[in-house]
């Protein structure tokens, strides 16, 4: 997802897409580890989302960015 899309939700909306990513990335997670084929590029995507996610948020607690 790009960040300009990210930024473009409220505070509420990226919350719960973040808790979505999670329970994606855990539900990936269990199936490596229950040697079922995965992707890996999908493990690194969803990480990437969610540190994404975590960053414009952050940004607007400290006062860096607005939301909208």
């Amino acid at each position: 997802m790009k960040p300009s899309e990210l930024r473009d939700k409220t505070n509420d909306e990226l919350s719960e897409l973040e808790t979505t990513l999670r329970s994606k990335l855990l539900k990936e997670r269990m199936a490596s580890a229950a040697q079922r084929p995965v992707r890996a590029a999908e493990i690194r995507t969803l990480r990437r989302d969610i540190a994404r996610i975590r960053t414009i948020l952050h940004a607007r607690a400290i006062g860096k960015e607005t939301s909208p």
